[in-house]
């Protein structure tokens, strides 16, 4: 699942790069409770309503059932988004993660969304990218797979240029109906960056 829909023109560069800061199953917990003064707190950066919507509280209960399956998965799922520096002011620009760990093929799926405000500046590509280049350190990961409604320009666009290629679709209860897009964790020259200009 990907979530980046907008559409107010081209995407425009991102001035800086996407750093990732857990979301612990704590700060996840104090999201749930509405509670973002000390969600920020403990994640170590501040957070907006766009953590604690309909949406988000969905996902958090979700990963946080997952991670109460297996403490094991915790490494595999969500990430603050961050923009700025370790140090400097930063700006928490949305999340990302996988869905889990890798499955018995190796296959893992990303999710990625950024906050309405901060779409279009080139951030879930500079998510995407770093999610892939995690994925492609990871020696159990095989292939990264990304599920996408066929109505989403914005992150259909996203994924462009990151040699992924559609395998099928399938049905989520979640979404409606999704293409399934997948790429070769470690792609021949081992580097994954997107081709083409922004």
């Amino acid at each position: 699942m990907a979530d980046e829909v907008d559409d107010r023109g081209p995407l425009a560069r991102s001035p800086k790069h996407v750093r990732f800061v857990e979301l612990s199953g704590a700060v996840m917990s104090l999201l749930l409770d509405g509670d973002l003064s000390e969600a920020g707190q403990a994640a170590g950066v501040p957070l907006t309503e766009y953590f604690v919507t309909d949406r988000a509280r969905w996902l958090w209960r979700y990963r946080l059932d997952q991670i109460a399956a297996d403490p094991g998965h915790a490494r595999w799922m969500a990430r603050l988004a961050v923009v700025g520096d370790e140090g400097e002011e930063s700006l928490v620009v949305g999340h990302a993660g996988f869905h889990g760990p890798p499955d018995e093929t190796g296959m893992v799926e990303i999710g990625y969304s950024v906050a309405p405000r901060f779409r279009r500046r080139g951030y879930a590509r500079s998510a995407l990218a770093e999610l892939l280049r995690r994925a492609a350190a990871d020696p159990s990961v095989r292939t990264v797979r990304a599920t996408i409604a066929p109505d989403n320009v914005a992150s259909l666009a996203t994924i462009s240029g990151f040699g992924f290629v559609e395998v099928g679709e399938q049905w989520d209860e979640e979404d409606g109906r999704e293409l399934v897009f997948e790429v070769p964790a470690r792609p021949v020259g081992g580097v994954v960056t997107p081709a083409g200009p922004e």
